[in-house]
């Protein structure tokens, strides 16, 4: 049976990842974050104070990066290593979170990182989600999701994410990240955040997890027995 490229899109904290794990759980499909490796970056570049304007220093860091997810201890999900080191939680902070749409932005690290995830998912049977994975990293993948939801929910739903995590913070200042990260992904000049002209929007603001999933997998099915016949 021919396994699929699954592509998943769209604004921070509408609930991407959680459908994306979802999918590949019930697929037994590969689950690869897209965000967990920006945000890797992201730390490595704040660890060593790298010049965001500076093309050459640039290179020079990405150079010495090296990511790779291993399954988490549980094996129900993967968690992501920078140069051997297990930065899983390190890169949910809202440090990293106040940064990571800058160096997201930067040509040279969407190439080092888009290259990754292709050489990924070529051999197909992945789920990724992220901002460019149907237009930029998988445009043949099979299926193509592109997740939304209220500002207001998305915002609830960050601040409780933070919240579990033990990290102090408030619902104004979830709310303007998140603000300033929708603006900086839709308009930076690389891969802005865009939806796939054949992509399939879902709207979970009021949706449970099980009524996401059906509503994905409904489109799944359908794919999978086309490419069947």
């Amino acid at each position: 049976m021919k396994k699929l490229k699954i592509a998943i899109d769209g604004w921070s904290s509408c609930g991407k990842s959680t459908l994306a794990k979802q999918i590949a759980k019930h697929l037994g499909y590969t689950y690869i974050d897209s965000g967990a490796m920006y945000r890797a970056i992201t730390l490595f570049f704040m660890r060593n104070n790298i010049d965001l304007t500076d093309a050459s220093t640039i290179e020079n860091a990405i150079s010495q990066i090296s990511l790779r997810f291993i399954p988490s201890a549980n094996a129900q999900t993967s968690e992501i290593y920078l140069n051997d080191e297990n930065v899983e939680m390190q890169i949910r902070s809202m440090a990293v979170a106040d940064e990571v749409s800058k160096v997201a932005a930067l040509k040279q690290v969407r190439d080092f990182a888009v290259s990754q995830q292709q050489e990924m998912g070529k051999h197909g049977g992945v789920v990724m989600d992220g901002r460019d994975i149907g237009t930029v990293v998988f445009p043949d993948a099979e299926v193509k999701l592109f997740m939304t939801a209220s500002p207001e929910i998305r915002t609830k739903r960050r601040y409780l994410e933070m919240a579990e995590k033990g990290i102090e913070i408030t619902m104004e200042e979830v709310m303007e990240n998140l603000k300033k990260r929708d603006h900086i992904d839709s308009t930076r000049m690389f891969s802005p955040l865009t939806q796939a002209t054949d992509a399939l929007v879902i709207d979970n603001s009021n949706l449970t997890m099980e009524e996401q999933l059906d509503v994905a997998m409904k489109l799944i099915q359908e794919k999978i027995n086309l490419a069947q016949d």
